[in-house]
């Protein structure tokens, strides 16, 4: 924690209350942890029609980085509230930007609490670093790729949602419920085990092999509701050993927002 070659980030979040994490942050956090909010640090401005959590534009990801104390030779490591699922946001957006010393804290606050850990509570300031990096374009897909690509066997559009959602059998959050047509659906909770911890690459292998038909792992292309927690699936393959997925950031909030766009209803797999 003490250790100036580590960057700690608190990422906890809530999508049905903003100003949740922060508040939390302020309660306590792990001792050194600085903290990264989901919708002003580790997403873009919305328009109405790019989704809900857009990708920031690089450079200003990159202020924000340098703010958190992160820089070329430093190891991040994220956490949130539980599962993974806000800290794997801040583990894609590193490593999209050149950055590959990053991990997710398994089990996160809640199991760092449970175990007796220490916390400190207030705003922790950590000395501003300068953070250099590019965007990885191999790493992300936009709508008009996705788009053009409907109906073709690769590549094969991974949906990270609760099967219901995915199914649209329900829909809590976005206009219309349903999925890209001709997506798999892998919900990002069946990665963790009865804890909320990781399952073992060897599971996490057989898991995402059986919900996308084996597909290639460089022939896969990851979405959710706002691109958040595709980012659980993509941390999953690649603790898996099963490199290359890609991500479509503006997933089903932005694939929805225009009408013409195809949905597709019921269970595709």
């Amino acid at each position: 924690m003490d250790d100036p070659a580590y960057a700690i980030v608190d990422c906890r979040a809530k999508l049905d209350d903003p100003a949740w994490g922060g508040r939390e942050h302020a309660a306590a956090h792990i001792p050194g942890a600085a903290y990264a909010d989901l919708t002003d640090d580790l997403a873009g401005p919305k328009t109405g029609t790019n989704g809900r959590h857009p990708l920031p534009d690089p450079h200003a990801l990159a202020q924000t980085l340098g703010r958190l104390g992160i820089t070329s030779g430093v190891q991040v490591v994220a956490y949130d509230q539980e599962n993974g699922m806000f800290a794997s946001r801040l583990w894609w957006l590193l490593r999209w930007l050149g950055h590959d010393a990053v991990a997710v804290l398994d089990g996160g606050f809640k199991k760092w609490t449970g175990e007796g850990r220490p916390v400190e509570s207030g705003e922790t300031r950590r000395t501003p670093r300068v953070f250099t990096g590019a965007p990885r374009t191999d790493m992300t897909v936009d709508v008009e790729r996705v788009a053009a690509n409907l109906g073709a066997a690769t590549p094969r559009l991974v949906d990270a949602r609760a099967p219901e959602r995915y199914r649209g059998d329900t829909e809590p959050i976005d206009k219309i419920g349903g999925h890209i047509p001709g997506a798999k659906n892998h919900f990002f909770q069946w990665n963790l085990d009865e804890q909320g911890l990781f399952r073992t690459p060897e599971e996490l292998r057989a898991a995402i092999t059986a919900s996308t038909g084996g597909a290639p792992a460089d022939q896969i292309v990851c979405y959710c509701g706002s691109g958040v927690t595709a980012c659980h699936n993509l941390l999953a393959f690649e603790h898996a050993g099963l490199t290359g997925a890609k991500l479509y950031a503006g997933s089903w909030s932005e694939w929805s927002s225009d009408p013409k766009r195809p949905v597709e209803k019921g269970s595709g797999n």
